[in-house]
């Protein structure tokens, strides 16, 4: 009989065969104790909930201790790994398809009240009459005082072609104003807007991977091209925080040839492991292509950016993006209710994973941390470029992100600019295009008196910050006591003054103030026209995109600007 390594052939087979035995019992026996403890655990969950029921001091509330019991054993996996009851699937699947049944518009808290923030141009709420600032005093005969947004909006939500009756106090009206409002479904339009930025150069906003949401940049790509002398395109993903990933690899298909890999995912179950090629012809494969992002721009938005830059078909330009590389895939529960579990990690096409947090890895209290730069790892694109995983998408070009004052950033947060645009629009029939639209002088004088008028603005300036760290110091060290008076008088000079405050910070105030404004003429779009005249990124990308020498050398290697190699201010 053959012998292997000193065994006969029937002894190498026996030993081979003891050995899978061993495996698969050794297997066996961990699935056991696994199921077990399972098992246990269970029990011990159901024993406790039931004693706690029956002898705990106070009445308790069943569904809301297993729902906080729920939500903490998600929260300790990742953020996104989520029980979603039947009451909140409806918010669900407006997340995932833009649609839902209403009248169409924003709302906000201001005071007791809830008030529109911005009805959608063309929705029921703005063809009905509603306008911004508008508080909701009553909803089919009952009081909305001191409900929560999630409350009125439950109330305006409701089947498509019934009606409900809107009660609004409206600033410069004596009289609260009644509105009948016809629900229908509301689509929301993830392309908010599209149109030339100069004379070969387009743009379309993408804000959401909702479902279709292809259809609607093929469409903004198909008028672009009809209209004007398309030879550029500027996609910008900025502040998109994803959504559909079947919908992100269509949308990069829209530009990458037919079979381009797009995006891969692997996880711990090899159903989920697999790749995405772009599935059928594209619009276009040549055209020069600017894609901007930020530290908004997440999940799906990274994929197409990621996919795009690893194939050498356009530049990304802004800051690195937000790095949510994590799959989410939704699980069917009993009542009605699902759970989204995070099932595996997206893998661009140069083998880059997106996903900055390693939610496996927490630290001693619990919080996690970005991927070190110092653990990065080096990938190359298509064409050999460089190019770095662990932290969401690099852009070729790094823009540093505008920082605002603490005035501005406390006028937004206190809806001060909100606030005095109604009382504008109030008085004021018309204004010009947002093409032509400017804050005159007077009209932020205007502004100025109003904030100093208001007993209950409050802002500290970054140098009281910091006085306040010094002082802090001083203290502790005795210094305060040597001079306290010289401490007062650095205070008193340090305290924050409105008037002086808002001329120090009058252009980007006067931006905010405009499109706020504008807001209640034009609805979004009017913003967004405005907004357009000054955008940073997007005349960089203008710039850049013109100049074919630098754009082509960027996307060959031969300009080196990667992992923000340049960086514009």
């Amino acid at each position: 009989m053959a012998k292997r390594g000193g065994l006969t052939t029937k002894g190498w087979i026996v030993s081979i065969l003891s050995i899978v035995v061993i495996s698969v019992s050794f297997i066996a026996a961990t699935t056991d104790r696994r199921n077990f403890e399972i098992v246990k655990n269970l029990d011990i969950f159901y024993s406790l909930f039931r004693e706690l029921d029956s002898y705990y001091v106070d009445e308790t509330e069943p569904e809301k201790l297993i729902q906080t019991g729920i939500d903490a054993m998600l929260e300790s996996l990742d953020p996104y790994t989520t029980f979603i009851p039947e009451d909140e699937m409806d918010d669900f699947r407006f997340m995932t398809t833009g649609e839902y049944a209403g009248i169409g518009a924003l709302i906000t808290k201001r005071g007791e009240w809830v008030v529109i923030s911005e009805p959608y141009e063309g929705m029921p709420a703005q063809e009905a009459g509603l306008k911004a600032g508008d508080r909701i005093i009553e909803i089919d005969g009952v009081s909305m005082r001191k409900k929560e947004t999630s409350e009125v909006s439950e109330k305006l939500k409701g089947a498509a072609g019934t009606e409900v009756k809107v009660l609004v106090n409206r600033t410069g009206l004596a009289k609260d104003l009644g509105i009948t409002i016809t629900r229908r479904v509301i689509q929301i339009n993830p392309v908010p807007y599209y149109g030339m930025v100069n004379a070969n150069t387009g743009l379309i906003i993408l804000n959401n991977f909702t479902q279709n949401c292809t259809a609607e940049v093929e469409k903004a790509y198909n008028e672009l091209k009809k209209s004007g002398n398309l030879q550029n395109l500027i996609l910008d993903l900025r502040g998109n925080p994803g959504g559909l990933m079947d919908e992100s690899v269509k949308i990069a298909n829209l530009f990458l040839p037919r079979g381009s890999e797009i995006v891969s995912t692997r996880g711990k179950v090899s159903q989920w492991d697999k790749t995405y090629r772009a599935p059928r012809e594209p619009l276009d494969t040549i055209m020069p292509m600017a894609v901007l992002i930020n530290r908004g721009s997440a999940s799906a938005s990274e994929i197409v950016a990621g996919a795009l830059q690893d194939h050498d078909r356009a530049i990304i330009i802004g800051q690195r993006s937000f790095g949510k590389g994590l799959v989410q895939t939704t699980r069917a529960l009993a009542y009605n209710s699902s759970l989204k579990v995070t099932t595996a990690k997206y893998y661009i096409p140069s083998g880059r994973c997106i996903q900055a947090v390693d939610y496996a890895k927490r630290n001693e209290d619990g919080s996690v941390g970005l991927i070190p730069d110092s653990l990065m790892k080096e990938f190359s694109t298509k064409g050999g470029r460089v190019v770095l995983d662990g932290g969401g998408i690099s852009p070729d070009i790094t823009i540093e992100q505008e920082k605002f004052s603490n005035i501005t950033i406390a006028l937004m947060l206190q809806q001060t600019i909100f606030d005095f645009a109604t009382l504008y629009a109030s008085d004021t029939p018309s204004i010009a295009t947002p093409e032509t639209f400017r804050v005159s002088d007077e009209l932020y004088d205007n502004f100025t008196s109003y904030v100093e008028s208001l007993d209950d603005f409050k802002y500290e300036s970054e140098s009281i910050d910091l006085f306040k760290k010094l002082k802090t110091a001083a203290q502790k060290e005795e210094y305060y006591e040597l001079d306290k008076e010289a401490f007062d008088r650095l205070e008193l000079v340090l305290t924050p003054k409105v008037d002086r405050s808002l001329k120090h910070a009058k252009d980007e105030v006067s931006e905010m103030l405009a499109m706020e404004i504008l807001r209640r003429y034009y609805y979004q779009k009017g913003a967004i026209i405005y907004n357009l005249q000054s955008d940073n990124e997007i005349n960089l990308a203008k710039e850049t995109l013109s100049d074919k020498t630098k754009y082509n050398g960027m996307l060959n290697g031969t300009v080196l600007t990667h992992a923000g190699d340049r960086r514009y201010k």
